[in-house]
Parts: C-alpha cells; sequence; structure tokens
C-alpha cells in the first residue's frame, strides 16, 4: 500500500512539473533571441570557471529532459554556443540520454502495473513487437524529429525493453539531431532564426534516415522467404 502511494505521488509531482512548464512562458527565461544576444557574457562567465559550468549545465540538462520541459532544444543550442561543438555534443549526447532514461524509468516505475492492468492484451501484442523489432522502431523514432521525445520516453517505460538497450540505441538515435542542433548553437552568430536549422529538407531526410535500417530488414526479411520458397 505505502508504495502504491509512494507510486502516486512521485507521478502526480512529475506531472505537475511537466504541466506547469507548458503552461508557463518559459520565453521569457530562455529563447533563441534571447541565448543570441547574451550567450558572449555567459562565455565570459564560463572560461573563467569551465568545469564547473560544465558539469552544472550537464546535470541540469539531465533535469531538462527528464521531466521534459519544452526547452530541450534551446539549451542544445546554448551548450554548441558556449562550449563549442565538441564539448557541447559531448555533453548534449549523455545528458539527453541520461535524462531520457530517467523519464523512462518513472514511466516504468509509475505507471506500467497500472496500464498492464488497464491494457493487458493491447500491451500483450505491443511487447511482441518490441521483442522484434523495437530496437529498430525506437532507433527510427529517435532518428525522427517529428514525434516528441518525452511521449517516447514514456510510451516506452511501458513495455518490456531492457532499460540499457533503451539507452544505447537512443545515445545512437538522437546523435545526428543533437550534432546539427549543437552545430548551430556554434555559430549562432550567422543565425537569425530556429527555422533556418530545422527545415523541411531536414526533418525529411532525418526521417528517411530512420527508415532506412526499417526497410533493410523488411528487404533481408523477403530475400530470405523467397530464398526458403
Amino acid at each position: 500500500m505505502k508504495k502504491n502511494r509512494g507510486k502516486i505521488f512521485f507521478g502526480l509531482v512529475f506531472f505537475t512539473i511537466i504541466i506547469v512548464s507548458y503552461f508557463t512562458d518559459l520565453s521569457e527565461i530562455l529563447s533563441f533571441e534571447i541565448i543570441k544576444d547574451t550567450y558572449q557574457d555567459i562565455q565570459i562567465l564560463v572560461n573563467n570557471n569551465y568545469t564547473i559550468y560544465y558539469l552544472a549545465f550537464f546535470i541540469l540538462y539531465i533535469v531538462v529532459t527528464a521531466f521534459a520541459l519544452p526547452i530541450s532544444l534551446l539549451k542544445t543550442l546554448l551548450a554548441g554556443a558556449l562550449f563549442g561543438f565538441w564539448p557541447g555534443l559531448i555533453l548534449v549526447s549523455f545528458a539527453s540520454s541520461i535524462g531520457s532514461t530517467f523519464c523512462f524509468l518513472f514511466s516504468r516505475y509509475a505507471l506500467r502495473a497500472y496500464t498492464q492492468r488497464r491494457f493487458a492484451s493491447y500491451l500483450e501484442k505491443v511487447n511482441k513487437g518490441i521483442e522484434t523489432d523495437g530496437l529498430l522502431y525506437l532507433l527510427f523514432l529517435r532518428l525522427s524529429p517529428i514525434f516528441p521525445f518525452f511521449i517516447i520516453n514514456l510510451v516506452f517505460g511501458l513495455t518490456k525493453m531492457r532499460t540499457l538497450e533503451f539507452y544505447i540505441v537512443s545515445q545512437i538515435g538522437m546523435f545526428i539531431g543533437t550534432a546539427l542542433f549543437v552545430n548551430a548553437g556554434a555559430q549562432i552568430a550567422n543565425l537569425n532564426s530556429l527555422e533556418e536549422i530545422l527545415t523541411l529538407k531536414v526533418i525529411l531526410s532525418l526521417t528517411l534516415l530512420g527508415l532506412f535500417p526499417i526497410l533493410i530488414k523488411f528487404i533481408y526479411k523477403k530475400f530470405k522467404n523467397d530464398r526458403q520458397d
């Protein structure tokens, strides 16, 4: 009973933070314009205490990702602007994967038991699909910028996918998009808006890249079946 109360309390806190953040105008705290106007001043502070600011930013990024705060993209740009491409890429790649895994584990800890009871037959089918092609589906979802990452974290937490598999595939799948935005942040002085980064061409390219491993597996299965026939 106490265990269930703990899950309920943790779940309420988690979703309260998400809901409040989405109804709060965070653009007053962090926006593209604010980053572009102030990053040089902040960079002076960072250069004076590089290690401390780097670790603080790393921890903050994990928290932002774990609680699905709608500023992760802007913080990725800021990482590139403050720390440069390679240090920013390493920071964001690991912090975003760790934060996503925390969100995944929350879903598994607080929501899985309830959903298993309520939607047992449906989740059984989903888990069978996860066992065979789950890693490929996760890779596709991570590569494609169409799907909100926090939804992916929560949904996969309800499945039987192993935590280490989720972490590794998430880090691989998010790497290209992370590199794209960190690089944009490192060159933020030459940008005028976010639309210059996430163009339709870029979105389609990343989506097609995500479909590629699924297509390869489909072709391989078809070729294998044809040979057996």
